[in-house]
């Protein structure tokens, strides 16, 4: 009876060993690169401003006194919280609702055998990867009050000339125009690639059915492509959640006045974002537990947001809605 030399049986015993570590290893070892990264500049940050957001924090003194949640009675009852509020909602609805629309039948003709559509889907992310500081710029020429044109073409109707930065409902519709030119691209670009997994036979027998365009988008495309539409939605509302750059650019380009930070000299475009950077860097006080305090009431109306979003979308797959 011929037995395995010792060196064998351990050079056996060590690959094994090395195949049992890769399989069940390596995996962590792939994903801890980004929990890593999550931890320091995620995580660590939100626990960070919580711990903040519990006292009067300034940079102009040494010491910081724990007031518990005085810092969030105090924002609650702050007109300028709820201001910014209003405007981030109406700014948010109306920039995402019809960029969303726009972007599922942009991509419901992309999707289409059309010429040329490889140069027609990166014109569509053009917009996207602008500098956000050129967008605001051209825009608030677009909107200026004397010589913008649109309202030279307004004048065509006799509207007149509309002082877009000056009002609330004007302004907010001069900001949702510059996002919804920036993402809707974008966003056509996801619609586009849930589309492609899509089975052309549905369109094709859809067709013979003598169902048009539109009847095919309302009855084939968006239900097969839900997921993917909660998913944007989501995102979008992240997005709409955190605006800051658009509304500080605007005020300074159309020459609103106000300050950089306060969103106009009414206060009539300033954000929730644009809030907390007030509080924390524009004023003389530095207040970062104030601050702090902004920014979690921000995360929670988020996670509330994307919870209610979540909650559809499962309702959405098991056929409830």
């Amino acid at each position: 009876m011929s037995t395995v030399p010792l060196a064998v049986t351990r050079r056996r015993r060590g690959r094994g060993v090395r195949h049992t570590l890769d399989v069940r290893v390596s995996p962590y070892a792939y994903v801890a690169p980004f929990f890593l990264l999550f931890c320091a500049f995620g995580l660590f940050p939100l626990v960070y401003t919580a711990w903040v957001s519990l006292h009067e924090w300034t940079l102009l003194s040494e010491t910081q006194e724990f007031v518990g949640l005085a810092n969030f009675s105090t924002l609650l009852a702050d007109g300028y919280f709820w201001n910014a509020t209003f405007n981030t909602l109406s700014i948010g609805v109306l920039s995402t609702v019809p960029q969303l629309a726009l972007a599922i039948w942009l991509a419901h003709l992309l999707n289409r055998r059309l010429r040329f559509q490889t140069l027609f889907r990166v014109a569509l992310l053009l917009p996207n990867v602008t500098s956000v500081v050129a967008v605001v710029v051209i825009f608030s020429q677009l909107f200026g009050r004397d010589f913008g044109m649109i309202n030279w073409i307004l004048s065509w109707f006799g509207a007149g000339h509309v002082d877009w930065a000056a009002g609330t409902a004007t302004s907010h519709i001069a900001l949702s125009v510059m996002i919804m030119w920036r993402w809707t691209g974008y966003n056509a670009l996801i619609f586009l690639a849930a589309m492609q997994a899509v089975p052309r036979e549905l369109y094709e027998a859809a067709t013979l059915d003598g169902a048009g365009t539109f009847t095919q988008l309302r009855t084939i495309t968006i239900p097969m492509i839900r997921p993917t539409i909660i998913f944007v939605v989501i995102v979008s509302t992240i997005g709409a959640m955190q605006i800051i750059a658009e509304p500080m650019l605007f005020g300074q380009s159309s020459g609103g006045g106000g300050g950089v930070a306060t969103g106009g000299p009414d206060r009539q475009f300033q954000t929730l974002a644009l809030f907390v950077y007030e509080q924390g860097f524009a004023t003389s006080a530095f207040d970062f537990g104030y601050a702090s305090a902004a920014s979690w009431l921000m995360f929670v109306a988020v996670v509330i947001v994307a919870g209610i979003n979540f909650l559809i979308s499962r309702r959405m797959k098991g056929g409830l809605v």
